[in-house]
């Protein structure tokens, strides 16, 4: 009958409060005592239920909702005994005591084995939140699209709430739509367009969870990346495509094309053209040679998922390839510095080629300790090209000396005076070309003319020669001949 007795105990204490919520609590252990006593209960199941298992704080414990006020939860926890939930210990953030009603099952985490007042002390805050982190893996496990508000803005991105947990949205996972694009990317541009999307609701998709290290990262653009799928799918690497430059940045250009077959904008697609794709030529700033707005043409060059890489210098022709008609070794040439760093500077040769004299040479050459001693960005020298590569398009460049250089400049001058001698005589074949077919015309016209009058002058020395009557009695004369001739013959008949 000892067991008996410790639920008597056990309902003497709870008939001490006499609140009308601890009375539903006494009302439990009550029938637990009149089953024992009818033998509804068998003496092994009392016995289960009066050992108590060791509990510690932090233990995770699933209990039965007793009743529930305003201040209070209170939770059977079986032979563990009663356990009450108050104060902040009932804010989950995820709204499930809100709806908790008796004979709920939840989990709860033990604060404190035992209070003042003889109660398990939970947290269901706790709980909720590794069981909010469960459910943020099981939503980017399902790949499931949420809604959630945007609750501060940063330089690099948007800190957001999902079921009471705080993540961030980068700006580089922004869709098309909210994606801050600036002309001159000005990071506090960027910022200003950010914090316009502050209170706002965006539908995202989890795309990284670590409750260990309490990180969540969320993706706008991944909420239509099935679609983008499918409609990139129209696209193959090497195709040419017509779009708009949708924006520009410090890295490259945005460029937004669409399907010959798209119903809509809203099945429109975005590239990027980085800054290596842009031209032939070096570019230190994108800005300079694209502007948002404008229509080009680009051949796509990569596809990997839904980022589809752009080149516009692929549709152009490369003069690296015919580099070896312009420059050769050896060859002395004037370049502009572009830009210093600490391997050497990069010289502009023409609008197309860029070459690197690398530091070791130039400070070899001089003895200089830096190379800002020696050359300034935007101002010409003179450089001797070491070697050129065309199929990787690098060009190695020297400062050429003193003597180079004017060595260089008498063979210029020699080959300049060269070239002027060829091309006089060029001039010269080319006037006598020309001249010749005047003469041959002149002396031809010559011919023709003393020709015609021979022809004119024939016609009147044969009338001379045999005028009309004389040519007739002279043809005439054989005639009369011949009838004397047969006169003869009769006569001597």
């Amino acid at each position: 009958m000892k067991i008996l007795e410790k639920l008597e105990e056990r309902l003497e204490e709870m008939q001490s409060n006499s609140s009308q919520t601890k009375g539903k609590i006494v009302g439990k252990h009550k029938k637990a005592k009149l089953q024992a006593q009818s033998g509804t209960l068998d003496m092994e199941q009392l016995i289960k239920r009066i050992e108590v298992p060791k509990i510690a704080v932090g233990d995770l414990i699933k209990g039965k909702v007793i009743a529930t006020d305003s201040s209070a939860i209170y939770v059977d926890l079986g032979v563990r005994g009663t356990g009450v939930i108050m104060g902040r210990e009932m804010k989950d953030g995820l709204g499930i005591v809100e709806n908790l009603r008796e004979d709920d099952e939840i989990e709860a985490t033990i604060v404190d084995v035992e209070n003042e007042d003889g109660y398990v002390e939970l947290s269901i805050r706790e709980a909720a939140y590794e069981k909010a982190w469960k459910e943020l893996k099981r939503k980017m496990d399902d790949k499931e699209t949420v809604s959630t508000r945007i609750l501060e803005a940063n330089r690099g991105g948007l800190m957001v709430e999902i079921n009471g947990i705080y993540g961030f949205l980068p700006v580089s996972q922004l869709g098309h739509e909210h994606y801050p694009r600036v002309e001159d990317g000005d990071k506090n541009k960027i910022l200003q367009l950010l914090l316009k999307l502050v209170n706002k609701e965006l539908a995202v998709k989890v795309i990284d969870v670590d409750a260990e290290e309490e990180k969540l990262i969320v993706s706008e653009k991944a909420t239509y990346e099935e679609k983008e799928k499918q409609v990139i799918s129209q696209f193959k690497v090497g195709d040419v495509v017509s779009g708009v430059v949708s924006g520009v940045v410090n890295f490259g250009a945005f460029v937004k094309f669409t399907p010959k077959d798209a119903d809509s904008e809203k099945e429109s697609l975005e590239g990027l053209v980085h800054i290596s794709e842009l031209a032939w030529q070096l570019i230190e700033d994108p800005h300079e040679i694209i502007k948002t707005g404008e229509k080009v043409q680009c051949k796509i060059i990569e596809i990997d998922g839904t980022r589809v890489s752009l080149s516009i210098r692929a549709l152009k022709s490369d003069p690296w390839q015919k580099i070896m008609e312009k420059y050769s070794i050896g060859q002395i040439i004037e370049g502009e510095v572009t830009k210093l760093n600490p391997f050497g500077a990069f010289v502009q040769l023409d609008n197309d080629i860029h070459g690197l004299a690398h530091v070791s040479e130039i400070l070899n050459k001089t003895k200089a300790k830096n190379l800002t001693d020696i050359l300034e960005v935007g101002k010409r020298y003179k450089f001797k090209i070491l070697s050129i590569e065309p199929s990787s398009h690098r060009l190695g460049l020297t400062l050429s000396t003193p003597e180079e250089a004017a060595k260089h400049e008498e063979e210029e001058t020699k080959a300049e005076d060269k070239a002027e001698e060829k091309v006089e005589e060029k001039k010269a074949v080319v006037k006598k070309t020309a001249e010749k077919p005047k003469k041959d015309k002149v002396v031809k016209e010559k011919i023709e003319k003393t020709e015609k009058k021979k022809a004119a002058d024939k016609p009147k020395k044969a009338v001379k020669k045999v005028p009309a009557k004389k040519a007739v009695k002279t043809v005439k004369a054989p005639k009369a001949k011949a009838k004397t001739e047969t006169k003869k013959v009769k006569d001597k008949k």
